[in-house]
């Protein structure tokens, strides 16, 4: 396929300029233009593809493919590819219609794994909680990493695991994928780059992978720096974000002076304006604002509010402390909480917080500051617009388009997880309010002050959300189902195994039953599991196992709070059940509209219409935010509380008729 250039090859290349250190090293392709190169000094084998098409470039130019003003050293170069004022380019193995110029140096300069297996100090700046990147690296294995630390036989199985695969990265030869596209960059040092990338602008990238692929492009842009770096496929990291010690994953966005050290951030994360130090930002983590500052904290499905900020250094032992903020969480303005603290699911931080909490057990929760106290509102934000939006934009906002999805996300707001805290706060509160004085305006628990008058109106709104939620997968499951008789929906409602039900975990985007997980702990200390393929096909097992077990859970919680068996119950029985889950269902449609209706209200309109009257403000406001009655939000509710009338009516039906 190679051949040596012959004589009137070499000739002609010298008269263009072109120089080598032995012509003898260099190998060329047919068909081969030696007019297509200028001002070349070849050093060491070099083996040059076919280059008699044209290529575009990353300027959106079509240019005829060549090698112009270059050095190049132990290069393979590739078909049709267009290098042009590279300053030197050494140890590189270049694929089909690659786009390269402007670049002051491109070389492998060692032997290196690319950023594989690169140990960054994530979530407790302290130690203790390395992990290893690398590009096959997943939410769910970053989060045994790091989360699992009490388990060091399972630390050290991970760790090989790992630094096994790690090893079938090191090279001494670099690779760019093929069509990929880089222009105008200062350096770049150590740096695997996948197909379809495109680089524009970087200031320096040293010690990474760019794992980009056709259906699923890595853009780089501009004055970006990383060094020590993972970027996976479909992400986009721009305007002078700066990287350190960073793990980007699929279909992540980044940029505006962003500014990352020690960090994780996992699938459909945003990044901007801001810093973060020694997180792991698991999936749909979002910062957008100059002022925050994230460090030594788990988030996941999160969202920074401007100037949020978190404490994890009293000047006693140094930055050893460490928070997390269960999913879906959000934080107010300027909010600040003083780590250590763990902050329950689909919360709201606001205020500063000057002491330590734990709300694990009361998600949904709004956590506000009073006369410098802790004050927490249990299952207020249950109801909220945004809440319920939330739980409608993530999967929409998917941005992964790679067929291979590493991270393994479950979206549901409401699902045995959440369903075991609302249990668990229900207790809580009911315990708290039996044994609280009514002298006492307030009760103090794991570190937040509960106002005595919310503890039995919270707690009715979480048996709204848990009747919502468990009758809810009740009618899924008969909508589903073609039964045509009570013993045939019995039979379809019966769990396919009676394994413990009880007992759940989210590994960072993805529910999972505990005696899974446990159970996968053991496959891999006794190295059942001995590959990292292994082990991710082991996690997209109990991915894939969810919706039964999640329905094994419910039908557990059917007979504990209701005492409504599956095996054995009336029809009666399922109408009531089905007449309570449309009582509640539009109940709390309801609770929503209401909460959206503030959106609406007359304090809303302000600084609407300033050079009016009340008229005019209104209809200044409607041209900018419509009216209540059309908000997609609103009319989207509206229907699916049309919905569930129309469910019921139907369902009632069908229970009638298969009584006949």
């Amino acid at each position: 396929m190679y051949r040596r250039l012959s004589e009137k090859e070499i000739e002609k290349l010298q008269l263009r300029r072109c120089s080598a250190e032995n012509w003898n090293n260099i190998e060329v392709k047919d068909p081969f233009l030696p007019e297509r190169l200028f001002s070349v000094h070849f050093s060491g084998p070099v083996k040059l593809g076919s280059n008699t098409g044209k290529i575009e470039t990353a300027d959106a130019f079509f240019k005829l493919s060549g090698i112009f003003n270059c050095t190049i050293q132990n290069c393979t170069i590739g078909d049709d590819v267009f290098l042009s004022n590279i300053g030197s380019l050494a140890n590189y193995s270049i694929a089909n219609n690659v786009s390269v110029e402007n670049v002051g140096a491109f070389v492998v300069s060692e032997k290196t794994t690319f950023g594989n297996g690169h140990e960054i100090e994530i979530l407790n700046e302290g130690g203790g909680r390395e992990l290893p990147i690398f590009d096959k690296l997943s939410a769910q294995i970053a989060y045994l990493m790091v989360v699992y630390r009490h388990n060091k036989q399972l630390t050290r199985k991970l760790k090989l695991l790992i630094g096994q695969y790690v090893k079938t990265k090191e090279s001494c030869i670099g690779e760019i994928g093929e069509g990929t596209k880089i222009r105008d960059v200062k350096t770049i040092i150590n740096v695997k780059i996948g197909n379809f990338a495109t680089i524009r602008g970087a200031s320096l990238l040293k010690e990474g992978t760019i794992s980009s692929n056709r259906e699923a492009p890595v853009f780089i842009g501009e004055n970006v720096t990383a060094t020590h770096f993972i970027v996976l496929s479909g992400s986009k990291i721009d305007t002078g974000a700066m990287l350190s010690s960073t793990f980007v994953g699929q279909g992540v966005l980044m940029g505006k002076q962003f500014s990352s050290e020690n960090s994780a951030f996992f699938a459909n994360c945003e990044a901007f304006h801001s810093e973060a130090c020694s997180i792991f930002a698991g999936p749909y983590t979002v910062t957008h604002h100059r002022s925050t500052l994230l460090i030594a904290g788990l988030f996941s499905f999160f969202n920074a509010g401007s100037g949020t900020n978190q404490s994890n250094h009293m000047y006693k032992l140094g930055p050893v402390h460490q928070g997390i903020v269960e999913r879906g969480s959000k934080t107010g303005s300027f909010s600040y909480m003083l780590w250590p603290c763990r902050v329950g699911a689909f919360s709201v931080v606001m205020d500063k917080h000057a002491g330590n909490f734990d709300t694990t057990d009361l998600p949904f929760s709004y956590i506000t500051v009073e006369e410098g106290k802790s004050v927490l509102t249990p299952a207020m934000n249950l109801f909220t617009v945004g809440t319920a939006r939330d739980a409608k934009k993530w999967p929409a906002r998917d941005r992964r388009k790679d067929p291979k999805k590493i991270d393994l996300l479950h979206f549901e707001v409401l699902n045995p997880l959440t369903g075991e805290k609302i249990l668990t706060g229900i207790r809580l509160l009911e315990l708290l309010q039996e044994n609280t004085p009514k002298t006492r305006e307030f009760v103090l628990h794991k570190g937040v002050h509960i106002n005595r008058l919310m503890l039995r109106t919270s707690k009715r709104y979480y048996e709204l959300a848990f009747a919502v939620y468990i009758t809810g997968e009740l009618v899924k499951r008969m909508e589903n189902s073609a039964f045509k008789s009570l013993e045939e929906l019995k039979n379809i409602l019966l769990p396919k195994n009676n394994s413990n039900t009880f007992g759940w975990v989210d590994l960072a985007g993805m529910y999972a039953k505990k005696e899974h997980i446990d159970h996968l702990v053991g496959s891999l200390v006794s190295e059942k599991i001995t590959t990292v393929d292994d082990l991710h096909r082991a996690l997209q097992q109990i991915f894939e196992m969810y919706s039964e077990d999640s329905w094994n859970w419910c039908v557990s919680a059917l007979k504990s709070w209701k005492n409504f068996d599956v095996k054995n119950f009336t029809f009666l029985e399922l109408e009531e059940l089905l007449a309570e889950w449309k009582t509640s269902a539009v109940k709390f449609n309801n609770m929503i509209l209401k909460d959206a209706e503030k959106e609406f209200d007359q304090l809303s309109r302000i600084s609407f219409g300033p050079d009016g009257d009340e008229t005019e403000q209104l209809a200044d406001f409607e041209s900018i935010r419509g009216k209540y009655e059309t908000n997609n939000f609103i009319v989207g509710v509206r229907n699916e509380t049309k919905e569930i009338e129309y469910k019921y009516e139907k369902l009632k039906n069908r229970i009638a008729g298969s009584q006949a």
